[in-house]
C-alpha cells in the first residue's frame, strides 16, 4: 500500500526512538518545506504479510538512499520515520509498488505513509533521544528486535485519545504528526480530498479511526465497514493460479481466460504464483482460491504450504493436477489419457449433467486410510469402472476446501491436446455444459459468478479549476507530446486531442485526452464544486477525470 493521503497517529512516544543522525536531535534544524516526511512500515521474510521481496531481476532501489531516517518503533510491523525530498519519495513510491525497494535490516516494506510531523512531537523526541554513548551507532540500532526506552506511555495515550475525540466531534485542532512549515501538504489532505468526495456523487466510504488496530482480525472489520464487496473468509479478493515449474505465459493466460469468463471480474484479481514464491513469499492469508493447473508432481514443501492454506479456511481448485489429500488418492489409467469421455456431474440441486470433457489419464480412488477429511464424489465418467474424476473435500475446521479434478474443464475444442476431429465436435457441443459446471464448482468454493456487464472504456479529461493553470499545462505539453499529440508509455499512450469531434476510439493500449473542458459533464464528479472546497495553492490543481478505464496503475507509467 503506497498512501499519501492516510491520517496515521504515531502512537505512544514511549515506543519510538530518534536516530542520532536525524534533526530531532537538534529541533532547531527541521525539514525543508519542500521535504516530505513519510513512515516506512516492514515487516519480516517469514511473517505472512502483503507483501513480497524486491523482484531481483529489475534494478534494486535501497530505501537508505534515498531518505534519511529520523526515528523508528521495534515491533511487527517494524516502522520507520523519514524524510526525502519531493522527487525522491516519488522515486521510493514507485520502486515500492513495483517491488524494487530493499530495506537494509532485512526486512520487506509494507506500507508508505505519508505524514506531518507536529514541531512540538520533534521536540519532545528530541528531549528523550539516547545520548550517543548509550547507542554505538544510527541505523545498527534499527533492528526488529531492538528496545525502546522513552517512558509516559499513559500519559501519552491519553493525549493521543483526548485529541482523536476533539477531532470526531470538530474541536481542538488537528494533532496528527505534522510539520508546521508543510503547509501544502496539510492543505492537500484536509483539503484535496475533502473535495473530490464533495464533487463526487457517490461518497467515499468512511474508514473509522480505530482502523489503526494492531490486530488483522479488528482491521478486516473496519474496512467491511466501508465496502461492499467483501467475501465471508474476510480473504483479500485474489485468486492464485499455480502452474508448478512452467514458465509458460500461455498457460496462464489460458486458464486465466476460462476464469474470467465464469466469474465477476469485478470483484477478483488474478495473478499467477510461482513455484519458488510458495516458499518464499506470505501468500496463503492474502488470497480466496488457489487454483493448480499442472501435471508435474508437487514437491512435498509445497504441498504442507497447500495444505496450511486449507487449515486457515483457503479455497483450492485443481486442475488434472496430482495434488491430492486425505482419503483420496490417484490412480493412473493410462488409456484415458487425451481421449474425450462423457462424464456426469452431480449439481448441488441433487440433478445430473452429461457433457465430453478431456482426462488427464488418471482417476481417484476412495477409501484409503486419510487424515478424516470428507470426501464427496461430484463425477464419474460413463464407462463400466464408473471411474471418479471430480471429487470434493472438505478439511479443517475453519472452512477450507477443495475441489479436484481430473477432468480438464478448462480445456475446450481448440485445445492442443485434441486430437481427432471426433473429439473435436464432441468438446465444441459440451462447452457451454462445461461452462455451466465450471460455475458451479467456482460457486461451490465461495466465488460470486454473476456476471456483470463490462462498462466502455471512456475518454480522459484534463479538468483544472484555475483556467490560467489549464493553460501553462498545455503550453507545456506542446513541447512534451509528438507531432500527432501522442505522448507514448510502455504500456497506455496518451493521445491529446481538443474535443470529442476528434474520433479517437478508446482502447486499453490507446486513450484519448480530451483538453477543451468546455465539453465536460458527468454525473458523477462536478469541477464546479471540486474548485469550491480545495483550498491548496499549488496541488490538485490539473485533473485527469475518466469515468471508466481498465486501470490507474499504467495511465502515467514512465
Amino acid at each position: 500500500i503506497f498512501l499519501s493521503h492516510f491520517f496515521q497517529f504515531l502512537d505512544d512516544l514511549n515506543r519510538w526512538s530518534g536516530l542520532l543522525i536525524s534533526p530531532f536531535v537538534h529541533p532547531e534544524r527541521l525539514l525543508p518545506a519542500e521535504h516530505i516526511a513519510f513512515v516506512t512500515e516492514s515487516i519480516s521474510a517469514q511473517t505472512e504479510n502483503l507483501q513480497r521481496g524486491p523482484d531481483s531481476s529489475k534494478e534494486i532501489v535501497k530505501w537508505s538512499d534515498f531518505c534519511s531516517p529520523l526515528a523508528y518503533k521495534p515491533g511487527e510491523p517494524f516502522k520507520l520515520i523519514a524524510e526525502a525530498s519531493v522527487d525522491n519519495f516519488s522515486s521510493l513510491g514507485i520502486a515500492f509498488l513495483e517491488d524494487r525497494l530493499q530495506m537494509e535490516n532485512g526486512m520487506v516494506p509494507h506500507r508508505i505513509v505519508s505524514v506531518h510531523l507536529e514541531e512540538s512531537f520533534l521536540k519532545e523526541l528530541a528531549r528523550e533521544a539516547p545520548s550517543a554513548k548509550e547507542k554505538s551507532s544510527d541505523m545498527d540500532a534499527v533492528t526488529p528486535a531492538g528496545k525502546s526506552g522513552l517512558g509516559g506511555a499513559e500519559e501519552e495515550k491519553s493525549k493521543l485519545e483526548e485529541e482523536k475525540e476533539q477531532e470526531e466531534t470538530g474541536a481542538g485542532e488537528h494533532h496528527h504528526l505534522h510539520l508546521s512549515s508543510c503547509h501544502e501538504c496539510l492543505q492537500l489532505e484536509n483539503s484535496t480530498i475533502e473535495s473530490v468526495k464533495f464533487a463526487s456523487a457517490e461518497n467515499i466510504p468512511e474508514l473509522p479511526d480505530d482502523c489503526s488496530s494492531r490486530t488483522q482480525e479488528e482491521e478486516d472489520q473496519c474496512l467491511q465497514k466501508g465496502f461492499k464487496r467483501i467475501n465471508l473468509a474476510g480473504k483479500p479478493p485474489n485468486i492464485l493460479i499455480y502452474l508448478g515449474s512452467e514458465p509458460a505465459k500461455g498457460r496462464f493466460e489460458q486458464v486465466k481466460s476460462v476464469l474470467r469468463e465464469c466469474i465477476d471480474a469485478e470483484c477478483y484479481a488474478l495473478y499467477q504464483l510461482h513455484q519458488e514464491q510458495v516458499l518464499r513469499d506470505p501468500w496463503a492469508d492474502n488470497a480466496l482460491l488457489l487454483l493448480i493447473a499442472t501435471e508435474e508432481p508437487i514437491p512435498e514443501a509445497i504441498h504442507r504450504h497447500f495444505m496450511q492454506f486449507l487449515s486457515r479456511g483457503g479455497k483450492i481448485l485443481a486442475f488434472a493436477s496430482s495434488f491430492t489429500f486425505g482419503g483420496v488418492q490417484i490412480k493412473r489409467k493410462n488409456e484415458l489419457r487425451k481421449v474425450v469421455h462423457e462424464l456426469v456431474v452431480s449439481r448441488q440441486d441433487s440433478t445430473e449433467v452429461k457433457l465430453n470433457l478431456l482426462v488427464s489419464g488418471c482417476v481417484f480412488e476412495e477409501g484409503m486410510k486419510g487424515d478424516g477429511s470428507r470426501v464427496r464424489v461430484l463425477s464419474r465418467l460413463s464407462n463400466a469402472d464408473k471411474d471418479t474424476v471430480i471429487v470434493h473435500l472438505a478439511h479443517g475446521s475453519s472452512g477450507g476446501e477443495a475441489i479436484l479434478s481430473q477432468a480438464h474443464l478448462e480445456l475446450d475444442s481448440n485445445s492442443m491436446e485434441v486430437q481427432t476431429e471426433e473429439d473435436f465436435n464432441l468438446l465444441k457441443m459440451s462447452n457451454s455444459k462445461r461452462y455451466e459446471v465450471l460455475r458451479e464448482i467456482l460457486t461451490c468454493l465461495g466465488l460470486s459468478c454473476e456476471l456483470s456487464e463490462i462498462p466502455e472504456l471512456t475518454p480522459i479529461y484534463l479538468l483544472s479549476p484555475d483556467e490560467e493553470i489549464h493553460l501553462a499545462f498545455l503550453k507545456w505539453l506542446e513541447g512534451n507530446v509528438d507531432a500527432e499529440g501522442l505522448r507514448a508509455s510502455s504500456k497506455v499512450s496518451l493521445k491529446f486531442v481538443s474535443s470529442r469531434e476528434s474520433k479517437v476510439e478508446v482502447t486499453p493500449s490507446l486513450v484519448p485526452v480530451i483538453t477543451e473542458m468546455g465539453s465536460f459533464s458527468s454525473e458523477h464528479f462536478s469541477l464546479q464544486t471540486y474548485q469550491q472546497h480545495l483550498q491548496t495553492k499549488k496541488l490538485g490543481k490539473i485533473l485527469l477525470f475518466t469515468e471508466v478505464t481498465t486501470t490507474t496503475m499504467n495511465l502515467l507509467d514512465g
